[in-house]
């Protein structure tokens, strides 16, 4: 009997705590990034 409560014990914490797993997806929306340099040179 206790060998069946840690085996059952075993499969439930193996599911894990926040329930099935989730694809991270991407947030719709635009992004925009980059560099921009400005300097002045003379010789």
């Amino acid at each position: 009997m206790r060998k069946l409560a840690v085996l059952a014990l075993l499969a439930l914490a193996a599911c894990g705590a926040d329930g099935a797993p989730e694809r991270p997806g991407v947030e719709p929306g635009i992004t925009i990034s980059g560099t921009l340099e400005v300097g002045v040179s003379g010789s």
